[in-house]
């Protein structure tokens, strides 16, 4: 029994592991983890060009390939890297549905994530075609299709959930922006039951990113200021008691009445920024029942070796409201609103500029082959 086991077993937050790596893949680190307890994989652009970049695990698979577009080539190495990386969380995928036909859990564990290209963010009708193709292309029944929570993203959602594509929504960074996804979440599910899919095969999170929130609103305050690096779970607990009381709705219990999983909150970013702060600032305080909480390489290897689960904020609901209440005492001078809507176009615009050149080191990769 370890503490991700643990974490998992009597918190009901499952650890996924945010990093994936052909060489992980090859020589058996991703199956080690699994056996230590992550429960799932994300990706994202700027993991695999650090990937790509540092490892030379895919040059045979560059020269291998009859592709001559980065772009083209790229996804077929990517869809490789999840579709075996479903395979190494299958067991973990298999004992949940087991779990979840017992109605032990409401909803289902091991899965592995990949990301519609961002130059999409803006564009619904090209994430919907992107989510379909790629989902089709890992043909895994445990790949979640990343699509970002932008505007243009949320009929996109709705879409692809609709035609029974489990789906992480990445880049949620407000609380309003949250609360649209969970609506997206609904209807998709509702449009699902109407043409007829089953719908505890639809497995959907919603990644709520933390860490850059108090990045970014730290920087407003004065240094020594008691309110750094509290906004960031703060937002998170808020965020809990919305998934809370919107799973205990008439509209989300007719759903799940009629065999749904549950949309969990995954906390994303979750590495701390800031080097005064416990590396664990952003896993012990934000630990609750179904919930997600993707964790980079060293922070996960942190919670397993230290985690102190136990002193969760989110461990009932007053102890979550007394945290959700500290937004209330940000200085006046310090918009949430306007924090969180920069940190969207930020996020955007980093995981193209990460897109960009992670084409250009395929690229490069290609020439060279």
């Amino acid at each position: 029994m370890t503490k991700l086991n643990d974490l998992y077993d009597h918190y009901g937050q499952s650890p996924w592991i945010d990093n994936i790596r052909r060489d992980w893949l090859n020589d058996g680190t991703l199956a080690n983890l699994v056996n230590d307890g992550v429960r799932g994989v994300t990706s994202n652009p700027s993991i695999f060009a650090k990937a790509f970049a540092t490892s030379s695990a895919y040059d045979e698979l560059v020269a291998a390939s009859t592709q001559r577009d980065p772009e083209a080539l790229f996804e077929e190495l990517a869809v490789a890297d999840v579709r075996d990386a479903c395979d190494v969380t299958k067991s973990v995928f298999e004992e949940s549905r087991r779990a979840f036909a017992a109605k032990r859990r409401r909803y289902l564990d091991g899965f592995v994530s990949l990301e519609v290209s961002p130059r999409l963010a803006r564009d619904t009708a090209g994430t919907i075609a992107a989510a379909s193709r790629l989902n089709d292309l890992v043909a895994r029944p445990n790949v979640m299709i990343k699509i970002p929570a932008t505007l243009e993203g949320l009929p996109a959602i709705t879409e692809a959930l609709t035609r029974g594509i489990n789906v992480n929504v990445t880049l949620i960074f407000s609380l309003e922006r949250y609360e649209q996804v969970l609506n997206a979440w609904l209807a998709g599910l509702e449009g699902a039951a109407n043409d007829g899919r089953d719908l505890s095969a639809i497995a959907s999170v919603a990644s709520f990113f933390v860490s850059r929130v108090d990045v970014a609103i730290d920087a407003l305050l004065d240094d020594g200021d008691a309110r750094r690096g509290r906004s960031a779970n703060a937002q998170v607990a808020a965020a809990y008691a919305l998934y809370r009381s919107t799973i205990d709705s008439p509209r989300a219990q007719n759903l799940l009445a009629q065999g749904a999983q549950v949309q969990r909150p995954l906390w994303a970013s979750t590495s701390t920024k800031n080097p005064t702060y416990d590396e664990l600032l952003y896993v012990d305080t934000i630990v609750a029942d179904e919930t997600v909480n993707t964790m980079p390489d060293a922070t996960l290897q942190a919670a397993l070796h230290r985690g102190e689960f136990s002193q969760s904020a989110l461990r009932d609901e007053l102890s979550t409201r007394n945290l959700a209440d500290e937004l209330a005492l940000l200085a006046p001078t310090v918009s949430l609103a306007g924090v969180t809507t920069q940190l969207e176009i930020d996020g955007v615009r980093a995981f193209v500029d990460a897109y960009d050149e992670l084409l250009a080191t395929v690229a490069s990769k290609m020439h060279t082959a």
